[in-house]
């Protein structure tokens, strides 16, 4: 500005100094060589006049001249001039006083070199030892001895070029400036085009006079802009009075300014000189900043600079003076956002620039702020702090336009930094570091209706930023459901705080939490709105009790739960991939997809290397050794299958064993289906224990009563291992084929057990029943009746073929058919398995071959009668000989036992029982004893047959044709005069009391 106003006073000092010394001219020519050589020396610039010059002295004193170029090197200032004119008046001859009536530039161009920073800084030196640089006290004097009735431009065009810049052209010029008198006003109207738009501005003066005795002057400036450069800057109008100090600088004070519908008062000091200084006041009752928001302009592809030549936007402009200046609003708009009591500072010194919002108050809270940088930079560096003791993040998120589901206080305390002035620039250069904090905050979690389960509050908790290129971390104790929640977070801070649209976006994260009863570990992206794609990790130690926590239910047979995967969740549904699953400590691993509609529809697809159906069911019972020790009934729990009918689902499972409780088989692929509330498992011909198995299996919620429905085919499956895992049964040996077809139904475990009817058929190949050798008890059938019978594990009898057919009712599984074949012993049997009480109840009926040492024809034991008892508990049956028929007829006895080849003529048996004298008493002992057994049995139980255990003490086995679904109580025995029990596993027979007549009998028979 300095540079053009003093380019402007050397043309009008050409002109004025060229009417008064044309008068003095001869030739043209000469007139020409002297009017540059005078004004050169005057201004101190090069002048030269290229073309014609015409001179006149009536009415005035007046010149015209054409094509006249100036040149002023130290200011860096060239101008060429189409036409120079001007005239005046004739009294300016004789008078101190010029008066000036008209000085006229036509078409000028006027080219401002930028100069080189050590030139300037040379330039700079000498003006100031010429002066102050300010144009103004000039002019003014200057204008004291002068009147201007016009100076005029037109058709102008100003050129600022530099090494660096682009060049920038002021077109279409057309500028008028009036003082006629010192008393008058001095006033200035100009126009002109920079690029796409026109600027229009006038500046008035109410009297030069004031300005000189120092005293206030009404100065008054409107300026407007098409298009506007913002929406709220159409039109910019000031007032108010400006006074000149006696240090040069100027005051204004009083000043009001209106920019649209803004209004600002305004109170400024402008000291002048090489670094000018600018001091500024401004106040308003409410300011709104919308109008002034930037838009962007159209810019055709023509005018856009190219990319690698743009260079960013700067503020080396401000580098040319220092500033002071403070704004103060009652209210302040800007768009949604309204704040009050707004206090903001600014100084400017020596290029450095520093900033303060003291204090802005909005809806959600107050802020404070301050910023510095180095205006002299090619592209600044902003360094700030921000603080807050308390933002509202509901109001805040309003005005942002965005709705979150987080309630309570927002703090803040982050210093801040970041480079440029475009929003591009920031947002790639910003970085923060400080803290973060939520106090009183409350979140509501997505998709959960209890109000007491989807609130997640926290009285204080701080997240630490040590730079927005690191992860915002976030560590503390959240309050949920009333029990304390650890929380440690991490976000990517630039990601987050960055980000346009959170909601949509997402945030990536990771996340960990842990509670007293579940932890919840998330590494992905997760989005204010309810969706998570990303890791997630989640554990408990009990689901049920975890769900019921949450008043939920429906896992109750769910206890540890594990779950490790990459998951993608949004509001319709949830997709899973890579992920290990584990529940009641099943592991599995596989993808899958869960979508949340009414029925829930379920796709995966699992892996397994051990697929327990009974853990993974919840099943917690004992062993079965457990059971048999203790005598405890197997729990009855609830069979709630009614979640089936809130799926539909198909997961395809491919598992290296699958089976139940211990029994399993594979590998087996298969699928489980479930619709209408029917899960369907079909087991294809898999292995199973050296054999195959084929298995099909249906649950039915879709009733009142759940139903099960279980179809199965074993072939050449080794019997041993199978029953013991079974059942804890370890007493039969053998190639095992076996089909069967059950169906039951209940609400509890036991009544499902209770109602399970069917049919089953088994059957044994080259095995062994354990804990008894039939042929051996028959061979020692003396030894047996003196000194009792015990179990041995190492006995066996052998077989080359063992079946039967069961018909399954209520529960209890029955056979009359039951038929064992073997080397020399041939048996028939009926009984019953009680399947839900897990007990067992049968009789053997054996019959020997010819020869005990090997194959031959069968001999009946008919009169002899020793049939073999298998009853208990599954896991602990007990197998003995049944005595009490050898006992009731002896004749019978003693000669079945020579029949089968026993040295009975070495024994005094047949004295005892068939001579006289004492073997006559004996008998008559034996018999009588037997006789009052009877009698005193029958009047107890009718045509009960005694057993050898009754006698000896113990209690009476079933006739095969009464054999009993549960094991007889042990009531009677309890009531016996000899308590000892027969037979159990390795008790002997019989007991070691007082010797009553029977044991007097065998210990005779002995001796």
């Amino acid at each position: 500005m300095r540079r053009f106003i003093l380019s402007l006073l050397g043309v009008a000092a050409l002109a004025v100094a060229a009417i008064a010394v044309l008068p003095s001219l001869i030739s043209s020519d000469w007139v020409r060589a002297e009017l540059g050589r005078q004004l050169s020396a005057a201004t101190g610039s090069s002048i030269a006049f290229n073309g014609p010059v015409n001179l006149s002295a009536f009415p005035y004193l007046a010149v015209v001249a054409e094509d006249v170029t100036l040149s002023a090197e130290a200011e860096g200032i060239t101008a060429e001039f189409a036409e120079v004119s001007g005239s005046v008046a004739l009294s300016s001859l004789w008078s101190d006083r010029l008066h000036i009536k008209q000085i006229a530039l036509d078409r000028p161009v006027i080219v401002l070199e930028e100069k080189a920073a050590d030139e300037a800084a040379s330039t700079a030196d000498r003006g100031n030892e010429t002066g102050s640089g300010d144009p103004l006290p000039a002019l003014v004097a200057f204008l004291e001895r002068s009147a201007i009735e016009s100076v005029s431009i037109t058709s102008g065009t100003f050129i600022r070029r530099s090494a660096e810049d682009h060049e920038e052209i002021v077109s279409d010029v057309e500028l008028t400036l009036s003082a006629p008198d010192v008393d008058d006003a001095f006033s200035l109207s100009a126009s002109a085009r920079v690029g796409e738009r026109s600027y229009q501005t006038s500046f008035t003066i109410s009297t030069l006079r004031s300005l000189l005795e120092r005293q206030p002057a009404d100065v008054t400036l409107t300026a407007e802009a098409d298009p506007a450069p913002a929406p709220g800057l159409t039109n910019f109008e000031a007032s108010g009075q400006v006074t000149l100090n006696a240090n040069g600088s100027y005051q204004i004070r009083g000043g009001e300014v209106e920019a649209g519908e803004q209004a600002f008062s305004l109170n400024a000091l402008f000291v002048p000189g090489e670094q000018a200084r600018f001091l500024v006041d401004l106040e308003a009752d409410r300011l709104d900043l919308t109008p002034f928001m930037d838009v962007a302009p159209e810019t055709s592809q023509t005018e856009a600079p190219a990319a690698d030549t743009a260079k960013p936007a700067n503020l080396q402009f401000l580098a040319g003076f220092d500033a002071d200046m403070s704004i103060n609003a009652a209210a302040l708009t800007l768009g949604e956002i309204s704040a009050s009591d707004v206090s903001f500072s600014a100084a400017l010194k020596d290029g450095e620039l520093a900033a303060e919002l003291g204090h802005l108050e909005i809806d959600a809270g107050s802020l404070a702020a301050n910023v510095a940088t180095d205006v002299t930079a090619d592209e600044p560096v902003f360094r700030g702090r921000l603080a807050s003791k308390g933002l509202d993040i509901a109001k805040l998120s309003a005005l942002a336009g965005e709705s979150v589901p987080v309630s309570g206080a927002l703090t803040i305390d982050a210093g801040f930094a970041f480079r440029g002035l475009d929003g591009e620039a920031i947002r790639k250069t910003v970085d923060l570091a400080g803290t973060i904090g939520l106090r009183d905050a409350a979140y509501t979690l997505p998709g959960i209706a209890d109000e007491t389960m989807r609130e997640v509050k926290a009285k204080k908790i701080t997240a630490r930023i040590e730079s927005l290129a690191k992860p915002l971390r976030v560590a503390g104790r959240l309050q949920w459901r009333n029990k304390p929640v650890d929380v440690d977070l991490q976000i990517p801070a630039a990601d987050t705080i960055l980000a346009g649209n959170l909601s949509a976006a997402g945030i990536p994260l990771k996340l960990q939490v842990k509670m007293p009863d579940a932890n919840l570990s998330l590494d992905g992206k997760a989005a204010l709105a309810g969706t998570y794609a990303g890791k997630l990790g989640f554990s408990t130690a009990d689901l049920s009790a975890f769900l019921a926590g949450l008043g939920q239910s429906g896992a109750e047979s769910i206890g540890p739960l594990a779950f490790n995967g990459h998951v993608d969740a949004g509001a319709t549904g949830v997709s899973f991939q890579n992920a290990s699953i584990s529940v009641n400590g099943v592991e599995g691993a596989g993808s899958g997809s869960v979508e949340l509609a009414t029925p829930l529809k379920i796709m995966a697809a699992l892996n397994f290397d051990e697929l327990d159906l009974a853990r993974l069911a919840g099943a917690r019972s004992r062993a079965p050794q457990a059971k048999a020790a203790t005598g405890a009934e197997p729990a009855d729990v609830p069979l709630d299958l009614s979640a089936l009918r809130s799926i539909d689902a198909t997961i395809k499972v491919n598992a290296k064993k699958l089976g139940y409780g211990k029994v399993f088989a594979g590998p087996v692929a298969t699928s489980l289906v479930v619709s209408d509330g029917v899960a369907s498992l079909t087991l294809p011909e898999a292995p199973f224990y050296g054999g195959h198995v084929v298995a099909s299996l249906r649950a039915d919620s879709s009733q009142s009563e759940p139903s099960i429905a279980l179809k199965t085919s074993i072939s050449g499956a080794s019997a041993a291992p199978l029953l013991t895992d079974m059942a804890g049964f370890k007493h039969l040996e053998g190639s095992l084929k076996a089909e069967f077809d059950v169906t039951g139904a209940g609400r509890t475990s036991g009544a499902l057990a209770k109602s399970l009817q069917g049919n089953a058929n088994v059957g044994f190949s080259d095995g062994a029943i354990r804990g008894i050798d039939i042929a051996n008890v028959y061979n020692n059938l003396v030894s047996l009746m003196t000194s009792g019978f015990k179990q041995d594990e190492s006995k066996a009898t052998t077989f080359t073929e063992l079946g039967a057919s069961f018909a399954i009712e209520g529960g209890v599984a029955r056979t009359e058919d039951l038929k064992l074949v073997g080397p020399l012993i041939r048996m028939t049997g009926n009984g019953a398995a009680d399947l839900a009480q897990s007990t067992l109840n049968f009789r053997l009926e054996p019959r020997l071959v010819a020869s005990l040492q090997g194959q031959g024809a069968e001999i009946s034991t008919d009169g002899i009668g020793v049939p073999v008892v298998v009853e208990g508990s599954f896991a602990a049956p007990r197998i003995y000989p049944d005595l009490s028929d050898l006992l009731k007829n002896p004749d019978a006895a003693l000669a079945k036992l020579k029949d089968f080849g026993l040295p009975i003529d070495k024994l005094p048996i047949g004295d005892l029982l068939n001579g006289d004298g004492a073997g006559a008493a004996v008998k008559d002992l034996l018999g009588g004893t037997l006789d009052k057994a009877l009698k005193d049995k029958a009047f107890k139980q009718e045509e009960q047959q005694l057993s050898i255990e009754e006698i000896i003490g113990g209690d009476p086995a079933p006739k095969p044709d009464e054999a009993a679904v549960e094991i007889p109580p042990n009531e009677e025995a309890a009531k016996a005069d000899a308590p000892t029990e027969l037979p159990a596993n390795g008790t002997e027979v019989p007991s070691e009391e007082a010797d009553g007549p029977v044991e007097g009998f065998f210990k005779q028979l002995l001796r």
